[in-house]
């Protein structure tokens, strides 16, 4: 028998079962992994956020395959033919494939042409031409004639006894976990364009796959995931081979090594007698007619989930790594969104968020007025304060930000155009930021009821301002997936895309906590607990009644009972407050270990928060008891000593290079500081200000081997680039952050070469590896396809 779910999941998370029967519990009951991996380290023995969702994950797979492994025990009993060896195997399956084969000559199917043969009485006759080759098939097969059911001749009858055979053969499930093996080492993926797409310029993005092979096995997702787009799109013919098999698709007249397994598993041996070659033959057609095809299906699946995964992690990572940005912090912002005829837009946020005032200016084409648009913005400065400006990173960017550059020149001036607050002089600070998903932002419900009168382009502004100031806040409001910082994400199972991403969301916003009487609907949406019904709720009760004066005010909220506060107090924050424990991350159910340390110390609360030296000379043991473990109490007293650290970094930004606005502007060997906007697997995208992000190719993050790029670096890191080549026809840029590597020149426009130009068609993951000076290494520019 299996080991229990418990210990089957213990053993993949190198925990104790204790552990994980705990951490079950916990979550059967309701409560959520960032209050579990928070607030209930001793109930768990310290399981991280990770490794519950890890466990989460798992929990409800191994709970599918129970309930299927019952399902499946019950049909084959109801059929009468449970054996207790069947029952046995079925009961020590340990994945859903390997049950569904064992399951598969049992399942109920539509007639197939073997049941047909069977009930015309053909069957012995199968049985006996497997048991004794030497039996002429033709003169045996006379005996089971039956014109009644369509089987009036040998052929036919023969025929009829291959198919009974290759049903048999084709539902062996050790045969079948063998093959799925053996194909899975030694399958090749052989990818041809097709007919009529070579030259077709919506192909064009595929020529590097037009002639390409390369073990399954070796396969990496984002390759995967353009094979696939591919094929969907027509372009490509995407077939599984064995390494084995002649590259021209031709049939060997020697069976293949999956043919052979064959064989041996059926104990069919070719030694001239009278039903070798038709019992050889049916075991080569068990391959080619029945089981090729659905491994071929079965594996290229597997392929596709395998790099699904890999997808949604990578975008799991780089998601984290943008709601995790620095904040600017509490300023008034200006947000600019740049257009060019369609005018710049421009919102004015407060310190808090909330919208002050609103323009459009047109300083580019084809209004140009130039003076008119620093008139207007240095208005709004004067009439606000602005300290920081932020410039959305679209289409007109750089020369929103050159503007936005000569506003902060002219306010520096001793002698400024029109008079200016002192405030202003020297303190302002322009800003790119990514504006990805700020018009899906616009555009949505939620938009629409926090702006009713406001224009939809003006929203787009109040995004990119609020989203400088507080980018977790901010980009909360924007479904994960319209970030954009995945790839291929359209291709990925959307279903498992979002849960991925929701569970990101929520870890993110849990760590950082949240300040309950300023958080937007949104915001404490993802608050452990707390669903947009309860959070409406808050915000209701908050608008109705003025601030929060206490987390326990929160349980006069509609709707939120006790089990609710227990999950979600602890991540709220009133900074505000009667009681300064509720702006920490401090647990309302822990406030009583907090009162033994201030009778210990006859200090108050509002003294001991932040006495670094008395907390440090405290034995966190001497308060623990039944409830409270070291863990928990450890992290009481780091909480007062910094309370409500926000555990994301300081805030810095990047700075492009004067004159270099268009990609026409690089020049190999430039040495240029970006932003890091996108992390996939085989290198990282970088905003260097020029409309067009470059490539660093995996081989060009550091001066060693780097298997995964989010070793190096993750999304929103400001990185030094230095230029290696840029494509012009293209539009494809490849970086190094090697700096002291040796940029060779190149035609602008040379095309990488694709593996069979090369004559090395299964070196694909070597190549990947070359040197970020080639050509090759850019070609991978085009992958970032949203």
């Amino acid at each position: 028998m299996l080991p229990a779910i418990h210990e089957r999941i213990a053993t993949e998370l190198a925990a104790q079962p204790r552990q994980v029967i705990a951490a079950i519990e916990l979550l059967d009951g309701g409560a959520t992994v960032p209050f579990i991996a928070r607030y209930r380290k001793e109930v768990t023995g310290g399981l991280d956020d990770t490794q519950l969702r890890t466990l989460e994950e798992r929990l409800g797979y191994l709970r599918e395959l129970e309930e299927r492994r019952t399902a499946v025990l019950a049909s084959i009993e109801e059929q009468g033919k449970l054996t207790p060896p069947l029952r046995a195997e079925i009961e020590n399956a340990e994945s859903k494939q390997r049950l569904e084969d064992l399951y598969l000559p049992y399942k109920q199917k539509r007639r197939t042409k073997a049941q047909i043969a069977r009930e015309a009485g053909i069957e012995p006759l199968a049985d006996a031409l497997l048991a004794d080759p030497s039996l002429k098939p033709e003169e045996e097969a006379a005996k089971y004639f039956n014109v009644d059911a369509g089987f009036a001749d040998a052929k036919e009858v023969l025929d009829g006894a291959r198919q009974i055979l290759m049903e048999r053969f084709a539902e062996n499930a050790e045969l079948v976990g063998q093959l799925r093996e053996y194909v899975g080492e030694h399958g090749v993926v052989r990818v041809s364009v097709a007919e009529g797409k070579e030259n077709d310029s919506e192909a064009a993005k595929f020529r590097d796959y037009f002639t390409y092979s390369e073990k399954l096995g070796n396969i990496p997702s984002h390759r995967a995931l353009a094979l696939f787009r591919g094929r969907n799109e027509d372009v490509l013919r995407v077939k599984l081979a064995l390494d084995s098999d002649p590259e021209d698709g031709s049939r060997s007249p020697e069976p293949n090594p999956c043919e052979r397994k064959i064989l041996v598993a059926a104990g069919i041996k070719d030694q001239g007698r009278a039903a070798d070659k038709w019992l050889v033959d049916t075991a080569r057609w068990t391959w080619s007619v029945k089981l090729a095809l659905s491994m071929e299906l079965d594996l290229m699946g597997k392929l596709r989930e395998r790099a699904e995964e890999e997808a949604i992690r990578v975008f799991a990572q780089n998601l984290k790594a943008l709601l995790l940005a620095a904040p600017a912090g509490a300023k008034t912002t200006m947000g600019l969104d740049p257009g060019i005829r369609t005018g710049v837009k421009v919102a004015v946020v407060d310190a808090t968020g909330k919208l002050l005032d609103t323009a459009t200016v047109y300083p580019h084409e084809p209004r140009r007025d130039w003076d008119g648009a620093l008139h207007t913005l240095t208005g709004l400065i004067e009439k606000h304060g602005v300290q920081l400006i932020a410039i959305g990173n679209g289409t007109a960017s750089r020369e929103t930000d050159k503007l936005a550059g000569e506003l902060i020149a002219r306010l520096k001036q001793p002698s400024p155009p029109a008079p200016l607050p002192q405030g202003a002089r020297g303190a302002i600070t322009k800003i790119v930021v990514s504006e990805a998903g700020a018009s899906v932002y616009s555009a949505s419900e939620l938009a629409a009821k926090e702006f009713p009168e406001l224009d939809v382009s003006l929203r787009g502004a109040v995004s990119i301002a609020r989203r400088l100031q507080d980018p977790l806040a901010e980009l909360v409001k924007i479904e994960p997936k319209a970030i954009g910082v995945g790839q291929y994400q359209h291709d990925l199972n959307q279903g498992k895309l979002a849960k991925s991403l929701d569970a990101v969301v929520e870890d993110c916003v849990n760590a950082v906590g949240v300040d309950v009487n300023t958080a937007s609907a949104a915001l404490l949406t993802c608050i452990s607990g707390l669903n947009t019904t309860l959070a409406q709720n808050i915000v209701a009760h908050r608008d109705a009644n003025g601030a929060f004066s206490s987390r326990a005010a929160l349980k006069k909220v509609p709707r939120l009972g006790d089990k609710t506060f227990e999950q979600c107090a602890g991540f709220l924050r009133i900074n505000e407050g009667d009681n300064p424990l509720d702006r920490s991350a401090v647990h309302p159910e822990a406030y009583p270990v907090v009162e033994k340390i201030l009778a210990d110390v006859k200090l108050k609360a509002r003294d001991l928060i932040g006495d670094s030296a008395v907390l440090k000379n405290l034995d966190a043991r001497k308060y623990t008891d039944e409830r409270f473990g070291l863990p928990t109490v450890q992290d009481i007293l780091r909480e007062l000593d910094k309370p409500g650290r926000d555990p994301r970094p300081e805030f810095k930004t990047a700075s492009f290079r004067e004159g270099v606005e268009a990609i026409k502007d690089l020049e190999a060997g430039m040495l240029l500081e970006g932003v890091v906007t996108n992390v996939t697997a085989f290198g990282a995208f970088v905003d260097i200000g020029v409309h067009q992000d470059g490539l660093v190719h995996v081989s060009a993050l550091a001066n060693r081997f780097i298997k995964d790029p989010a070793e190096v670096v993750k999304a929103g890191d400001i990185v030094k680039v230095k230029v290696v080549e840029v494509d012009l026809p293209r539009k494809r840029i490849a970086l190094t952050m090697r700096l002291s590597d040796d940029v060779v020149r190149k035609p602008t426009g040379e095309a990488p070469r694709n593996n069979a130009q090369r004559g090395k068609p299964q070196q694909a993951s070597r190549a990947e590896q070359a040197p970020a000076g080639s050509a090759f290494a850019a070609a991978f520019a085009k992958a970032r396809q949203r």
